[in-house]
């Protein structure tokens, strides 16, 4: 095994521990993706960028794209309650980490990656808590209690059958 290989070796590795980390932490939290999935999307995305992301950024492009069709896996949708964003979202994250790293930015893909498990973890840590906006939400007028728009303009009352009063635009007299 030469230098090189050794050395993308390690970067691959470090891809890999990150997004176990990250599914750790999501399996703990009762997500269907767990560590095994988020080590295979790390493992995948770290690989790939560190042997092909230079000659073919199109490759780097191809896992992101692959990415939403394990995202939309996740998802689920039970009436109005939408469960597995936040799995996806770290998926994407994690692709994005392990591509970082596959890069050869490897300190800067764990910094970042401590980052965004912070993120996912604050509601969990004491001293951070207040840092949850789901803390304030009780506080705010929740956007979801406004009804829908249909697309049809707000305003006054449509002309009847007669047509527009006289001396509007709509009337013959110009």
């Amino acid at each position: 095994m030469s230098h090189s290989d050794l050395v993308l070796l390690g970067r691959v590795a470090v891809g890999i521990a990150v997004a176990f980390v990250f599914g750790f932490e999501r399996q703990l939290r009762g997500s269907p993706a767990g560590d095994r999935t988020f080590s295979l999307v790390g493992a995948a995305a770290t690989s790939v960028t560190a042997v092909a992301g230079i000659r073919s950024p199109q490759a780097v492009a191809g896992i992101m794209t692959g990415l939403g069709f394990i995202g939309a896996g996740v998802l689920l949708r039970r009436g109005q309650l939408v469960t597995g964003l936040t799995t996806a979202a770290s998926i994407f994250a994690v692709a994005g980490i392990g591509i970082v790293i596959g890069y050869g930015h490897v300190l800067l893909g764990i910094v970042l990656g401590a980052i965004l498990l912070l993120i996912l973890e604050i509601q969990h840590i004491p001293f951070l808590r207040f840092l949850d906006a789901r803390n304030y939400a009780d506080r705010f007028q929740n956007d979801r209690a406004f009804p829908v728009s249909t697309g049809v303009p707000i305003g006054p009352a449509s002309p009847g059958p007669a047509g527009p009063p006289e001396g509007t635009l709509g009337s013959d007299d110009h």
